[in-house]
């Protein structure tokens, strides 16, 4: 899929975008491929928990994971862009619990991510972007 058009929207307009992504907190993560090693700006929704980032890599529920989840566990040192901020990040993948109390609050505020949830037999995963 390619992401230039809203990517540029974003960093035009401090983060807010219209289409798809309108009226989601949307934040830019620069990603280094697993198997390619090129760098990849991608757009995801985000809700936040403390002054962590929570992303979730649902993929519109399909089967399989988006490949930017593959590349935060092969390189979880990753860029962000927030609004009209830019910060190097840590992704960790979490599990359990806490997996489930955050899937369930960004589920909250953006009610198709149960949609997602109930369309695909896989356990969708939710990362935490910490500032580092």
């Amino acid at each position: 899929m390619d992401n230039t058009k809203i990517i540029d929207e974003f960093r035009a307009n401090d983060g807010k975008v219209g289409g798809f992504f309108s009226g989601m907190n949307l934040l830019l993560m620069t990603t280094k491929g697993a198997k390619s090693g090129k760098e990849s700006v991608i757009p995801v929704a985000y809700t936040k928990d403390g002054d962590n980032y929570v992303v979730i890599a649902s993929k519109g529920g399909a089967p399989t994971h988006p490949a930017w989840y593959f590349n935060l566990i092969a390189n979880p040192e990753i860029t962000v862009e927030v609004g009209n901020e830019k910060f190097k990040a840590r992704a960790k993948n979490t599990d359990g619990e806490e997996r489930e109390r955050l899937f369930n609050q960004h589920a909250a505020e953006y009610p198709q991510f149960n949609e997602y949830k109930a369309k695909t037999s896989r356990v969708i995963p939710v990362f935490i972007l910490e500032r580092i």
